[in-house]
């Protein structure tokens, strides 16, 4: 049994001495110190209770401090201690809900709160306690798998502590908290778990392996595509561009017609802009002469093709009379389409 402190002397000298006597448990070893004698004053150390008979009935609880007893009528028949306890559960095998046998042993915390009850509620708190804390292992541990219990280890102290405080109320003892030590399991099982935990090992690398497959094959995907958007959007660009530096040359060449057509009427409608005029059409005509038969072996000559005088005046009649009829109609037409005009009444160099 567990080394009981409140267990009181006998008058007769029969009950146990343990006065400086040192008793060995299967889980502590711890000294015990003797009932104090009755003294009529007495200084009770701080963090104990001593329960006190009168006439063999209980009469009442001393304090720490100074305290007065009545010689002979009272005796001093429990001493409590209130500080907290350490008690060592020892090993006890228990089947999990898989049929697997266990080997565990814990610790348990406590500390006395009623030393009433401790003293009159229960023969040995401290066995008591024990045993109920080795029992509820065992009840706790047969509603869990093998897994669970390395898993949830955390709740299954928080569950064997509600137990064993919800029976130890009547026996004024507070269990504050219980720490599972070891936990041995058979060899067999152990092998097959360090099997398990090597396959899972396994399983969690290949798929962390084919999921850097599966990130890099979508890596190169996702370049690829942006690539083809890019090279896209590069030739949309390309093409916009080409698009708006051949309007600007459009524009750029009309208005060069524009302002040559200007020129050229401006200096027609000056003096001597006929002949102006003439001699240009001289000069084209005798340069479009010369360039004949060097593109093509067939030629087609008028019957008058040595009368450049003749030419010129034919000319300039065709275009004076041309000149005539359009004027009456570019007040209601718009000006680009008289520049465009104007420049088909100009013959081209030949």
């Amino acid at each position: 049994n567990l080394l009981n402190l409140s267990q009181p002397r006998l008058d007769d000298g029969t009950g146990p001495e343990i006065i400086g006597s040192l008793w060995v448990t299967q889980a502590q070893q711890r000294w015990a110190s003797s009932l104090p004698m009755n003294t009529v004053v007495l200084f009770v150390p701080q963090q104990e209770s001593w329960v006190v008979e009168r006439m063999g009935r209980f009469h009442r609880i001393l304090e720490p401090g100074l305290n007065f007893l009545i010689p002979i009528l009272d005796k001093i028949r429990y001493v409590q201690s209130l500080k907290e306890i350490v008690i060592d559960v020892p090993e006890q095998s228990a089947v999990s809900l898989d049929n697997v046998t266990l080997q565990i042993d814990g610790v348990l915390y406590l500390r006395i709160l009623d030393p009433f009850k401790a003293s009159y509620g229960v023969e040995d708190p401290e066995y008591a306690v024990t045993q109920l804390a080795q029992t509820t292992m065992r009840s706790e541990l047969g509603k869990l798998t093998l897994d669970k219990v390395f898993r949830e280890r955390e709740t299954l102290n928080t569950n064997i502590v509600h137990s064993i405080n919800q029976a130890s109320d009547d026996w004024g003892i507070r269990c504050l908290r219980y720490e599972i030590k070891d936990i041995h399991v058979p060899p067999r099982v152990k092998e097959s778990m360090q099997m398990q935990v090597e396959a899972e090992r396994k399983k969690r690398a290949t798929v962390l392996e084919s999921e850097g497959h599966k990130e890099a094959a979508i890596n190169v995907a996702e370049g690829r595509k942006q690539a083809q958007i890019l090279a896209s959007e590069g030739q949309k660009t390309e093409q916009i561009n080409k698009a708006a530096g051949e309007a600007n040359a459009v524009l750029a060449k009309a208005e060069a017609k524009a302002k040559a057509i200007r020129l050229l009427s401006d200096a027609l409608a000056e003096q001597n802009g006929n002949a102006a005029a003439s001699l240009s059409v001289a000069e084209q005509y005798v340069s479009a002469f010369s360039n004949l038969a060097k593109e093509s072996n067939t030629i087609l000559l008028p019957s008058n093709s040595g009368d450049i005088s003749g030419m010129v005046t034919q000319a300039m009649t065709i275009y004076g009379s041309l000149a005539k009829q359009s004027s009456k109609k570019l007040e209601s037409v718009s000006p680009e389409w008289a520049m465009e005009k104007s420049e088909e009444l100009v013959p081209p160099a030949q």
